[in-house]
């Protein structure tokens, strides 16, 4: 990227880097027994939903996950992350439903996260329907998906919701940038700067952190007691790396069930570098053991 003079997302503004992300040619993910859209209609409109079933995901009763897709809140869509999700259900042999939600900075916060917590309490409503076990259904995401699993994750428990067995956590967006050794470290990255990420937080939660709260801004929430058991995957060279690590300390300290992974020679993003980066796959294979190990414990 920076040998293609590749510029910080900031000064190429919000269209072009939609236009960047969704111009990524990625190699064919795994194939799937099935791929299906469908939708709901949430509190700020309809919001579209694909429906991944893996080859070795049983016809009914499959465990599944509810996944939201990375981006920095502002980009982002159920095609540009196909190639993830696909990978996603393959390791985990779990149903994938990824989540289209509405992005900044056209619909500030909080209309993704209500609209994600909005699709917990469909996809539990449509488990049968969709050949899914209500018991074994988790939350998950990459980077701000991530940030929106855990805030889910959050509100469910905060609310009585629906049950979450699990939440897989791929360096998730967790907090506003904060002075931690990764961020001084790695946050001059081409592909994530520490500006960048300002400018996302920002077109998403406004400039102001007065306003933030734990659902916005999961690490703000003042316990973790009592939410579900965590996978949290993150690079070693990830400027957000020591805040996520934070967190899953914190989960762990407040009697969580997790399992924090770090992975050297790679950073942000790398879910996303299977058909490339031999680590990813790895990485991806290991995350998905530990999810479907958690699964079959809910049986």
């Amino acid at each position: 990227m920076a040998a293609s003079g590749a510029r910080p997302m900031r000064e190429i503004g919000v269209e072009g880097a939609r236009r960047n992300l969704e111009s990524i040619v990625r190699p064919a993910g795994p194939e799937m027994r099935s791929i299906a859209d469908t939708g709901f209609e949430g509190p700020h409109g309809t919001v579209a939903v694909r429906v991944y079933r893996p080859v070795v995901a049983p016809a009914a009763d499959a465990p599944a996950l509810l996944w939201f897709h990375g981006g920095g809140m502002i980009m982002g869509s159920l095609d540009s992350f196909d190639r993830l999700v696909r990978d996603v259900a393959e390791v985990t042999g779990a149903v994938i439903a990824n989540v289209d939600y509405r992005l900044a900075p056209e619909y500030a916060y909080p209309v993704a996260h209500d609209e994600a917590y909005a699709a917990l309490c469909w996809f539990h409503e449509q488990a049968s329907v969709l050949g899914v076990d209500a018991g074994r259904i988790g939350v998950g995401g990459d980077s701000a998906g991530g940030g929106l699993a855990a805030a889910t994750a959050l509100r469910a428990r905060n609310e009585g919701g629906p049950a979450i067995a699990q939440q897989v956590l791929f360096y998730p967006g967790l907090e506003r940038r904060c002075d931690r050794p990764s961020m001084r470290e790695f946050g001059d990255s081409p592909f994530l700067t520490a500006a960048d990420i300002d400018w996302m937080k920002d077109l998403y939660l406004g400039d102001d952190p007065a306003t933030d709260d734990e659902y916005g801004t999961p690490a703000l929430a003042s316990s973790l007691a009592g939410l579900p058991p965590a996978i949290i995957a993150v690079g070693h060279a990830d400027p957000l790396r020591d805040g996520v690590e934070d967190y899953g300390n914190r989960l762990r300290d407040a009697g969580v069930p997790t399992a924090q992974l770090r992975y050297p020679g790679v950073g942000h993003g790398f879910a996303m570098q299977t058909a490339t980066v031999a680590r990813a796959r790895a990485a991806m294979a290991e995350v998905g053991a530990l999810v479907a190990a958690r699964f079959a414990v809910h049986r």
